[in-house]
């Protein structure tokens, strides 16, 4: 059972990866189009109103993630409930863990993957929104 819940959880680190990098890679590319990163003439609230909607996008990105893990606990059984499931994935994702919600013995092994995974795609939406925010303060014309 331990090779089974590896071989699973690792699958799902994968798919929420490559959901997770598609979307900061299409996140990306729109901003480059249609936002202040491109331009040198850029107004504080024009900065202001692109991070904060950088923030939502980057936010919906990790709930669907959530979401990914929690149909599975629902696959698994462990849950009846899909707003059981997804409380128990927002809790572990974010590692938050409250442990009032636990999985069942032969499924627990996920919960810390899904950790461990969470903290990771954490990271790299905090490293992209210090990118980007760096890059617009650089190009904001201080006194404007």
């Amino acid at each position: 059972m331990l090779l089974t819940q590896l071989a699973l959880g690792s699958a799902m680190i994968v798919a929420t990866a490559i959901v997770h990098t598609g979307g900061l890679v299409a996140l990306i590319a729109l901003l480059m189009r249609h936002t202040a990163l491109g331009r040198a003439d850029a107004k504080v609230l024009h900065v202001a109103r692109y991070v904060a909607l950088v923030v939502l996008a980057v936010f919906l990105l990790h709930a669907f993630e959530i979401w990914i893990w929690a149909v599975l606990y629902m696959l698994l059984g462990e849950f009846e409930e899909l707003a059981r499931a997804l409380y128990f994935s927002t809790t572990v994702f974010t590692t938050l863990g409250f442990g009032d919600v636990v999985l069942t013995p032969r499924w627990q092994l996920l919960s810390s993957m899904e950790a461990a995974n969470g903290i990771i795609l954490f990271g790299l939406s905090t490293a992209l929104l210090f990118a980007i925010f760096t890059r617009l303060l650089q190009r904001l014309e201080l006194g404007e």
